[in-house]
């Protein structure tokens, strides 16, 4: 909502920010709105983006917690251009809860490096990544045990992810910060999210 003109009606994501206003380019009407951080808790499949984000709702309130699987099966994707739509649909929702006055933390695994391309981007204080990772062993261990997967394919690719996103700090333009929970419980790396994330709100 914080992004239609209610002068002119103009819906289109095409809207200015600056200096804390929000401008309409087609009747030059603006308006104040919340600039809220955007943060996104990620990570390769399996390595316990869920587990840690139930028990950071359970110990907080001041962010708003939701999944980005919350989009599959209703904003399905197979392309490139599906994915950036489903980028561009959680920023979106995003920016409008922050209106309320609290920001909000997103788990999602893949397409980081879209984050920062999207349109709605503009309309937050900053964009925040924290990357969660194991090692290799125990990494195998939460999928084929904790889990119950035995797609070898998908185990492979995780590790490969997990790898990677240890060994680097950047996807694309995204940067991102990193937190082994390899010897964390569930609530000890929950603890370390809210801890990182409170620096920034």
């Amino acid at each position: 909502m914080i992004g239609t003109c209610v002068k002119c009606g103009n819906h289109k994501w095409d809207k200015i920010v600056k200096d804390g206003k929000v401008i309409c380019p087609e009747c030059n009407h603006s308006w104040s709105y919340i600039a809220k951080p955007l943060f996104i808790l990620s990570g390769c499949s399996g390595v316990g983006k869920t587990t840690t984000a139930i028990e950071i709702m359970h110990k907080q309130t001041d962010v708003v917690v939701l999944d980005a699987d919350i989009f599959c099966g209703v904003q399905n994707a197979t392309t490139e251009e599906d994915y950036r739509k489903r980028v561009d649909t959680l920023e979106s929702l995003s920016r409008n809860i922050s209106q309320s006055g609290k920001p909000v933390l997103w788990t999602m695994a893949g397409n980081l490096d879209m984050i920062p391309t999207s349109y709605n981007t503009r309309f937050f204080s900053g964009i925040h990544t924290l990357v969660l990772t194991v090692d290799e062993k125990d990494l195998r261990h939460r999928m084929s045990v904790g889990r119950g997967i035995t797609d070898s394919g998908w185990i492979e690719g995780s590790v490969g992810y997990n790898e990677y996103l240890r060994t680097h700090n950047s996807l694309g333009s995204l940067e991102y910060d990193t937190l082994d929970i390899t010897d964390k419980t569930p609530s000890e790396a929950a603890d370390a999210v809210i801890e990182w994330f409170k620096k920034y709100i």
